[in-house]
Parts: C-alpha cells; structure tokens; sequence
C-alpha cells in the first residue's frame, strides 16, 4: 500500500478556506453535519420516496432508480479498492492542532476518495439522462452540498471529494451498460409493489393487436 502524507498547495489552500467557516454560525453548522454525516441515508429516503411517488404505469424511472442506486453501491465498492491501493491520512490526523476545526468525531481511516462523495455522485450520476429531472436534479444538488460538507466539517480535503464525485460518474456510466441484465430485476420488484401495466391492460392490449 502507498501511503501519502503530503498535502498540496491547492488542498491546503481550498481546506482552510472552506473548513475556516465552521464554527462560527451555528446553522449553517448543523446543516453541513447533517448533510456530511447522513448523505447516504439521505438518498436512501428519497429513493423510496421517489419509487412510490411515481406514476403507478411507470416502471422505466423506477428501473432508473435501481440504477441509480446501484451506482452508488460500485462507487463505494471502487472506492474499497483505491483505498487499499493508495492510503491518504485525514487531515486532523496530520494538521497541526488549532489550524482546523472538526465538527464531527470520525475513524482515521483512508481519506481518499471520499465515500460520501462518491455515493452520492454515483446516485447523481446513475440518474442523469434516464430519470426525471426533478428526480437528477435533486440527487445532483445534494451532491454538491455533500462535497462542501464534508470539507466543511474537517475530514476531507477538497481533492478527496472531487475525486469521490469521478469515481460517482464513473460508477453511473459503468452500471449502465449492464442495463439489460437489470432490467428484469427492476421490473420484477415493480411488479411485487404492483406497479407497472396491470395483467388486465397488458391481455386487452394484445387482444386488440391480435383482432387488428
């Protein structure tokens, strides 16, 4: 594993800009902690939310969501990867005390990419172009709150999670072209929720081709 310690002109400058905002509104800190700390569950609300709130017939933004969601979950799982390749130390592991401000307790674990970016981008990412835009909108502006947040709050520097966001986009492009192997299993969890055509729409439809 390489390890990387250094931190360059561009983090430093960008971390202690935006980190050096905290602490002083109460807020607006509380707002960056609650995106920074629950992002995923975030998204995870407003998948169910979406996937319900659909029109019933709708099963091609439904399988979009799907998608969406399991872009998020290859990001984490490349993120796993680039992390056992390449560690980098958070920095309040290796600034000096003073010279930052951590509004939320973390692990030391591996800095780069961040997690929380690269989730919620892989969300963004997997819904662009395929769902609504109300539904690519909100994931996409909620990722952008999540990679100021997490800069913000004191664990990430702002390489982390731009790289997060790449690897989000990346994992979005990356899943869907496995599309139509998972579109069946989009369709089938449709079905279970009974959303979809009806059996009795579907068998009327095929009636009337088959007289015409």
């Amino acid at each position: 594993m390489f390890h990387a310690a250094f931190a360059n002109p561009f983090d430093l400058t960008l971390y202690h800009l935006i980190n050096g905002l905290a602490g002083h509104h109460q807020i607006l800190d509380k707002i960056m902690v609650f995106f920074a700390k629950d992002a995923l569950e975030i998204y995870a609300v407003l998948f169910v939310m979406a996937f319900f709130a659909l029109p019933k017939r709708d099963v091609e933004h439904r399988h979009a969501l799907v998608m969406a969601g399991l872009s998020g979950i290859l990001a984490l799982v490349i993120n796993v990867v680039i992390s056992h390749v390449w560690f980098r130390p958070r920095p309040f592991t290796v600034l000096p005390q003073g010279t930052y401000t951590e509004l939320v307790a973390h692990s030391t674990d591996a800095s780069f990419p961040s997690d929380h970016s690269s989730g919620s981008w892989g969300f963004a990412g997997g819904s662009w172009g395929h769902n609504t835009k109300l539904i690519s909108r909100t994931f996409t502006v909620i990722a952008i709150i999540v990679m100021f947040a997490r800069v913000y709050v004191g664990v990430h520097y702002p390489t982390d999670v731009l790289a997060g966001m790449v690897v989000g986009i990346l994992s979005g492009k990356i899943m869907w072209t496995f599309s139509r192997f998972i579109y069946p299993i989009s369709t089938r969890i449709a079905k279970i929720f009974k959303f979809g055509p009806s059996a009795r729409v579907a068998k009327h439809s095929k009636g009337r081709s088959h007289l015409a």
